[in-house]
């Protein structure tokens, strides 16, 4: 097809519609809710409370099954709700297709909507455009591209006649008309959205929780089975036994697990978004703390996302430019003076088609149409003091070459107030540094070419100018005879938080890694620059043969989606637990593969923010490593959570199977353990989930990747802790049953109110306000305790008798002993690290 041609029938357009179907992304088809509650409910720890649950309305106890079952409830509703907002990647990318497009049909250039493209349409492709299909051009009039949403590429590239467009890249110069080759699925787009339907995987809490509920089944299970054994060896009533078999499996259950795991991550996800991190799926506070390897992108999460000249450079002098962004701010620092550079970036802003725009309202920044890179030449001749418009109105265009790819130069010609013209030229250097175009000394464009050269290996992107005065117009203009005025050395800079952020990481131990769709020396110089790699590190470039085989590299540069993918699974597979952060199109499927994705919320696109777990309010790095050091919070509250609980736990059983051989027969009665059960696992645990970061957190490493839950010394804690209530519970019940008291009951308050102590005595700041809820809520169910024993109609109901003031106050002077014993062993078995717990 010819850019002449009429274009398709409309006809024909229609039959095609019908054929090949709308020009839409793929969908994954929706999950039905029933099959989302039937996933979440076949977590194991959730079955170990389903049958819990139902064990104890078997047994009439209906209030200890009603908190057993909103537990489920929550956390299913919870699970349910973060599965359906992920789901909402795929449907975002829709978002992508622009909702007009222009076409050429029946001879008529007509708008219609995006989603009626067809294959073998005619594009009309004007700036500011949004490319609404794979398409191959075959009229380009300075056509430039911007494809960084696709490919991670900074720099637009040129669109000649034969080259490809991509659907969801954008046209930031020129015009063109291009034939559709491509739609819906099988477009660029569409095979990211077809990489994006492949899920994540668990999240390592959620693998570690498995494990921890496989182990506490098995657990609840033997040891239940192994007391009523032993009551019905001892000739204890069957249902008796049977009943206090049931109550030891809720026991032995942590219940509340979920419910605090839920709570920390609704407060990490709260504290989260106080400082600009928005948490989409909840479980991605806690892999967060986990996180050992840290990828990013690098256009417009390490770097600023616009192009800025940093370097001038002329046969007699040599500059640096200050100033970020496209604002005149900034300065011309060189020996020489900045009018040595006049000439050079009088000429970079004739020879020229961007402009800025500034801000309209306060608070905004200066924006750039049409080429960064040209936008970046006006920026840094603002700040020398040169206006567009002025020297435009002194030096008229009369004739201009629009930039090519064949030729990688632009030129334009001026008429000069005096009279006569003015012919300007800027381009790749190994274009215009040639003795066909420039009539300088060899020497001298063997020394603009070295220097060339040296930008280019510092991850510069490196133009040419030259200009040469004319008695007239040319016609036609040819680009010969000029004259160097010199180089101009232009990147996109480094945040300026963002070394600091890496050095974050690295001091807390997370190897950061860039992953990008950018050249390999940009991609070097910027790692450089920030302190991901350092001299000799190894830099794959993605495009040569098995640059993906061998040791994990610091940076991989021209990656395609695909290839990220596959850096993000040989990762995981080494056994990291890794965080991508992104913001392009091309990001999404990565975003969703690796354990947490972080997204730009400004500068990212849609796909990216619904793709991923975590969304950057402010589009900084350092937001990330606040999160960080949120999720090793929430983990460190787990671990001290299961301390509590599990030694709790561990202690009523023990009480249970030891004290018939202390002449014992029955230590609890059923209902004794389910009240001891819930007032320990209520609000006490959960209050735990509330505790404030530990100082020094962010100092050491994150945990080994394959370390259990339960590792880092817990289990010992926990049997610890244990022993010392066991110890003091029977040592109660046995003294007051030589002495005549009322022993149950005086074990039946001793268990309990030594697990609330241990629950205070867990806290790294004991005396800390940070986190009243705990007090309280230990103050609370102590005073509940207490009512077990002095209220009637719980007397009844538990089966328990007062204690005299005397009995009491030697039992609560006991219990203190619950507190000590976590406090010293916190003392003699201190954490490995701060983040232990």
């Amino acid at each position: 097809m010819t850019p002449s041609s009429p274009g398709l029938s409309s006809a024909e357009a229609a039959a095609r519609l019908e054929r090949d179907g709308p020009n839409l992304l793929p969908r994954k088809p929706p999950t039905p809710l029933w099959r989302r509650v039937v996933t979440q409910l076949r977590d194991p720890l959730i079955i170990v409370l389903l049958i819990a649950a139902a064990l104890t309305v078997s047994t009439g106890d209906w209030t200890d099954a009603a908190v057993i079952a909103l537990v489920i409830v929550v956390n299913t509703a919870v699970g349910v709700a973060q599965e359906v907002r992920a789901d909402r990647a795929i449907a975002a990318l829709a978002e992508l297709a622009t909702p007009e497009a222009r076409v050429v049909r029946d001879g008529h250039q007509r708008q219609i909507p995006a989603g009626d493209v067809v294959a073998g349409d005619l594009l009309v492709l004007a700036e500011g455009d949004i490319v609404p299909a794979d398409a191959e051009v075959v009229e380009s009039a300075a056509l430039l591209v911007d494809e960084s949403a696709l490919t991670g590429e900074s720099v637009p590239v040129d669109k000649a006649e034969g080259a490809a467009v991509s659907s969801g890249t954008v046209v930031a110069r020129g015009r063109g008309r291009a034939v559709v080759t491509a739609i819906g699925a099988a477009s660029a787009s569409g095979r990211i959205a077809a990489l994006m339907v492949k899920g994540a995987g668990l999240t390592p809490l959620q693998r570690r929780l498995v494990g921890v509920g496989r182990m506490l089944a098995a657990v609840a299970v033997l040891l239940s089975a192994l007391v009523l054994t032993l009551g019905l060896v001892r000739g204890q009533p069957v249902e008796l036994m049977v009943v206090t078999a049931i109550s030891l499996v809720v026991a032995a259950v942590p219940e509340s697990l979920p419910a605090v795991v839920t709570l920390s991550l609704a407060l990490g996800a709260r504290r989260m978004a106080a400082r600009d991190a928005l948490v989409r799926n909840l479980p991605a506070v806690e892999t967060l703390g986990s996180v050992t390897v840290l990828a990013t992108d690098k256009t417009g999460t390490l770097t600023e996302g616009r192009m800025v000249a940093r370097r001038l450079w002329t046969p007699a002098a040599e500059a640096t430019v200050t100033g970020s962004g496209y604002a005149p701010d900034g300065e011309i620092a060189g020996g020489a003076g900045p009018e040595a550079f006049a000439a050079l970036l009088t000429a970079a802003t004739l020879c020229n088609d961007a402009r800025l725009r500034p801000p309209l309202e306060a608070g905004e920044e200066w924006t750039a149409l049409g080429d960064p890179t040209e936008a970046a030449l006006l920026a840094a001749a603002a700040r020398l003091g040169l206006d567009r418009q002025s020297l435009q109105a002194r030096f008229p265009r009369a004739a201009e070459l629009p930039f090519d790819s064949g030729r990688k130069r632009m030129s334009t010609v001026h008429l000069l107030p005096e009279g006569g013209a003015r012919l300007l030229c800027k381009g790749a250097p190994e274009a215009l540094l040639d003795p066909a175009v420039l009539t300088d000394d060899p020497a001298l464009l063997a020394r603009a070419a070295a220097q060339a050269d040296r930008y280019a290996r510092d991850g510069y992107r490196v133009l040419a100018v030259a200009s040469a005065d004319l008695d007239a117009v040319p016609s036609p203009v040819r680009e010969s005879g000029l004259s160097l005025l010199g180089l101009v050395a232009i990147l996109d800079p480094p945040r300026p938080a963002a070394a600091a952020a890496v050095a974050d990481c690295r001091r807390a131990g997370i190897r950061p890694v860039l992953i990008t769709g950018d050249h390999p020396g940009t991609a070097r110089a910027v790692a450089a620059d920030l302190g991901i790699v350092e001299a000799g590190d190894r830099v794959v470039d993605c495009r040569e043969p098995g640059a993906l085989a061998g040791e994990p590299a610091g940076v991989y540069a021209r990656a395609t989606p695909e290839q990220k993918l596959d850096i993000i699974q040989g990762l995981r597979d080494r056994g990291e637990v890794l965080a991508m952060t992104g913001d392009g199109v091309n990001d999404g499927p990565a975003l969703r593969r690796a354990d947490i994705g972080v997204a730009m919320g400004k500068r990212g696109t849609e796909v990216a923010r619904q793709a991923a777990d975590l969304v950057l309010a402010d589009d900084n790095l350092d937001t990330v490593i606040a999160a960080v050091e949120e999720g090793r919070r929430v983990y460190a509250n787990i671990r001290r959570f299961l301390v509590y609980g599990l030694s709790g736990g561990a202690a009523e059983i023990a009480v249970m199977v030891l004290g018939p051989f202390v002449g014992l027969p029955l230590p609890l009665l059923p209902a004794q353990i389910l009240w001891i059960n819930l007032l320990t696992h209520g609000l006490p645990g959960v209050a735990l989930g509330g505790e404030p970061t530990v100082p020094g957190t962010m100092s050491g490493p994150p945990r080994p990747p394959g370390q259990s839950i339960m590792g880092a010394g817990l289990w010992q804690r926990v049997l610890r802790i244990a022993v010392v209530l066991t110890a003091v519970t029977l040592g109660v019940a046995v003294w007051a049953s030589l002495t005549g008291r009322a022993w149950q009951s005086m074990a039946f308050f001793a268990l309990g109110a030594t697990q609330l102590g241990v629950a205070l005595g867990t806290r790294t700041r004991p005396r800390s306000p940070a986190n009243p809820m705990l007090p309280l809520a230990v103050a609370g169910a102590l005073v509940l305790q207490l009512a077990g024993l002095y209220l009637p109609p719980l007397r009844e109901l538990l089966g328990t008798e007062p204690l005299p003031p005397g009995d009491l106050l030697i039992v609560v002077a006991l219990s203190t002993l619950g507190y000590a014993a976590a406090r010293l062993d916190r003392i003699l078995h201190p954490s490995p690290s701060p983040a232990a717990a």
